[in-house]
């Protein structure tokens, strides 16, 4: 069994590329495998491992410069989520593309998971999901707003077309761990709007905490590893990932005529071209040949 962290810090680094040796050293002498990324604004990933080592890596964070608060989630997975630990330096732990937005300063009023299903619930309360299109196809909070965006970067340019639908309604987002709503309601709040509220710890947390008959929540949550979903209790869920597109699709979506493993879905049949498909093919068998040989390829998760 390996446990799973899902965490992210906003602090100030002023040298992330500084932490970046040590930090991914650390990892590797704990057979810790996933991503991190480090900018000037902190530190965002998902990493897994056994207890001790998982244990090690999120003490070494926590002595970080003002990251001794740094929180994080945890599930677990019967398989191996990653197979490669990578250290990553961004401009953004989160990419929104907004210079100004500044959580260290200010964010929206955190809402925790017990008291969630009472403000969503209520008349004048507008709920928002800032996840991408392929995360919201397959989970989301009741009434949810759906963007429609395919990166989040997208989002401040929907709230300005869409900014006159919120009129005098106090606006609650959500998120699958709680970093883009850290952004997105200061991204609100510098635009104006009063009222803002994010779920504490995102969906994750909610679905940790929310005994599932109480539930608002409708379907599964996409998650960014092996898993591809959870569901209640972080259970893992039915997803499975299609490699072309790296969207989430269920078991039956294999039988379809457009499933073909590694090169197309469904969704993606339509997007790419028959040059993209060749690679892809190509791609495909080399991790077959990599599996073969009890070795595991690049391409892979």
């Amino acid at each position: 069994m390996y446990t799973v962290a899902a965490l992210y810090h906003f602090t100030r680094f002023d040298d992330p590329a500084a932490l970046q040796g040590p930090l991914l050293d650390l990892c590797k002498s704990n057979s810790i495998m996933g991503t991190l990324l480090l900018a000037n604004e902190g530190v965002n990933g998902t990493i897994a491992g056994d207890r001790v080592g998982i244990d090690t890596v999120l003490a070494h964070l926590r002595a970080l410069p003002g990251c001794s608060d740094l929180e994080h989630k945890e599930s677990s997975a019967t398989v191996a989520p990653f197979h490669r630990m990578k250290v990553r330096l961004k401009k953004e732990i989160v990419t929104m593309g907004q210079p100004d937005v500044d959580p260290v300063a200010r964010v929206g009023n955190y809402v925790d998971p017990a008291d969630w299903n009472d403000l969503i619930s209520a008349p004048d309360v507008a709920v928002i999901d800032t996840r991408n299109d392929y995360e919201v196809a397959i989970g989301t909070f009741e009434g949810a707003v759906d963007p429609e965006t395919k990166s989040f970067g997208e989002f401040p340019a929907w709230w300005e077309k869409n900014k006159h639908r919120f009129h005098n309604k106090k606006v609650a987002m959500f998120c699958t761990g709680g970093i883009r709503c850290e952004k997105s309601t200061n991204y609100l709040l510098g635009q104006g709007v009063e009222d803002v509220y994010h779920l504490k710890g995102g969906i994750l947390k909610y679905l940790e905490e929310v005994p599932q008959e109480d539930s608002k929540w409708d379907g599964d949550c996409f998650v960014f590893d092996a898993r591809v979903s959870v569901g209640h209790g972080l259970e893992e869920g039915p997803h499975i990932l299609c490699h072309a597109c790296r969207r989430p699709i269920v078991p039956e979506d294999r039988d379809k005529p457009s499933f073909e493993q590694g090169v197309s879905c469904h969704q993606c049949i339509d997007e790419t071209t028959d040059t993209d498909k060749a690679r892809f093919r190509e791609r495909q068998k080399q991790m077959q040949l990599a599996k073969e040989r009890g070795t595991h390829h690049i391409g892979g998760l």
